[in-house]
């Protein structure tokens, strides 16, 4: 890593640590030695990220977090604590976290099987919204009281399109806590129809099916079809951007009560692909052996041969989740004779995050589009939440409210 990219990284590892007052119990710490003259030891926090671990002034306020270990045993993993409260740095806000939403990519943390595992114990989730409660020197977007929601990737416009690096839920503290600071650049406002549950939902899943219909490739255009594999998150807010657009929207399930929920969105043709389980056949049979302009491809290997089959000539298909496994790779022959393009989608726009989240707000509110939230559960609770979002029994998104 350049020195250049190693400062910006610490730059929003080491925000400052605001000296009042402390008014909780502070948390059980361990045995370390306080600095002189601080008079208790070091909490946990210090020693378990270094990151963080630098000189402190006096006492500091604490706030209520849950802690993930990712070397723990999965959900059992997620620990309430209480953190320090930090104070925004220049360029830096503070945001009061009302909600913050649960991705398949937090599920994949907590298992140990998420690419570039860290090791070191991180506040989870990277898709929150809430109030700013204080802002740092030179910040000119915001001010107290603004409600915002964050972007998945914390890199300042002029920094690096490192997203994996500068990602909030790992390896940078995400957004189940009561506070959280966050570079001026990585928070937009919320629009005005959504509460911040809603808000909560769009960092990952909206906008990376925004950036799949209309970022990556040719834009969806109206009477075009576009395809959603499954019902969730990404899937559920592509057929309402989908729909939104004038486009034709085909859905799968093996729920035939999700498949109904789909239609009362406005998808056009649904299919269960447990009694078809051949489902691009189907796609292909009320196409006229077309098939869809547009992929919204979450299943990976174990559905991406069958999607490669039903994408039109010249079609795209938007490659974003890895939920299924094939015994075999698929046969990437359709696709090349049919001269299909395969667009690989981390999450959103990487490039340009806040362009393409503000372009995709704008839409929400000139379209009246409301966030599919299945359940919400209290900041308490997130252990089960996690086990509610792996049993894939949710129609939209799972949110904890804080």
């Amino acid at each position: 890593m350049d020195k250049d990219a190693v400062n910006l990284e610490r730059s929003f590892q080491r925000p400052f640590i605001e000296p009042v007052i402390v008014s909780k119990t502070p948390i059980v710490p361990r045995s370390v030695s306080m600095p002189s003259g601080v008079g208790r030891t070091l909490p946990r926090w210090v020693s378990a990220s270094p990151a963080v671990g630098f000189p402190l002034i006096g006492t500091v306020s604490l706030m209520n977090a849950v802690e993930l270990d990712p070397t723990g045993d999965a959900f059992d993993a997620l620990e309430p604590m209480e953190r320090p409260r930090l104070a925004p740095g220049p360029g830096q806000v503070r945001v009061r976290l009302r909600a913050a939403s649960i991705n398949y990519r937090d599920l994949s943390i907590a298992w140990g099987t998420y690419p570039a595992q860290q090791d070191a114990p991180v506040i989870p989730l990277s898709d929150g919204a809430g109030v700013v409660d204080a802002v740092g020197e030179g910040v000119t977007r915001f001010e107290e009281g603004d409600r915002v929601v964050n972007t998945f990737s914390q890199v300042p416009p002029d920094g690096p399109p490192s997203a994996p690096r500068q990602a909030l839920g790992a390896p940078l503290d995400g957004t189940l806590s009561e506070f959280q600071v966050f570079h001026e650049s990585g928070l937009l406002p919320v629009p005005d129809s959504l509460s911040f549950e809603e808000a909560a939902t769009l960092p990952c899943a909206a906008h990376t099916a925004w950036h799949a219909l209309f970022g990556a490739g040719t834009p969806v255009q109206p009477g075009q079809t576009v395809l959603m594999l499954g019902t969730g998150g990404v899937s559920i807010f592509a057929l309402q951007f989908a729909k939104a657009a004038g486009a034709r929207t085909f859905i799968t399930s093996s729920s035939d009560d999700k498949l109904e929920r789909a239609r009362a969105l406005g998808a056009d043709e649904t299919i269960n692909y447990e009694r078809t389980p051949d489902w691009h056949e189907s796609v292909l049979e009320r196409t006229d052996g077309e098939g869809v302009d547009c992929v919204v491809e979450v299943g990976g290997t174990g559905t991406l041969g069958r999607s490669f089959q039903a994408v039109a000539p010249e079609g795209k298909i938007g490659l974003i989740g890895v939920l299924t496994d094939a015994d075999e790779n698929p046969n990437p022959q359709m696709l090349m004779q049919r001269r299909g393009h395969l667009h690989g989608i981390y999450v959103g726009s990487i490039d340009h995050p806040r362009d393409s989240f503000a372009a995709m707000n704008a839409a929400i509110a000139a379209n009246d589009i409301q966030p599919v939230v299945d359940r919400t559960f209290p900041m308490e609770e997130a252990q089960e939440a996690y086990q509610y979002q792996a049993d894939q029994a949710h129609f939209g998104k799972v949110v904890i409210s804080i």
